[in-house]
């Protein structure tokens, strides 16, 4: 598929009525909540924001130079 579907949580959502954005939506009784695997363990969670939180930012090398492209 091009990425390992157990490190992204899928989340249904509806923008228009604000479905599992912020908090868990009553309109989806199927959807028991998404699980990601990380390199520190398990997270869970169950809206769109819980997603998003979850992202771990990527390590930076502040013992290097720092490199800065001109164009």
């Amino acid at each position: 598929v091009g990425y390992n579907p157990k490190t992204v949580p899928f989340v249904p959502i509806s923008g228009w009525n604000g479905d599992n954005m912020i908090e868990p939506s009553t309109n989806c009784p199927w959807y028991k909540g998404w699980e990601k695997e990380t390199k520190s363990g398990k997270v869970t969670g169950k809206t769109l924001l819980e997603a998003i939180d979850a992202i771990e930012p990527p390590t930076r090398p502040t013992d290097k130079p720092l490199r800065l492209p001109l164009q």
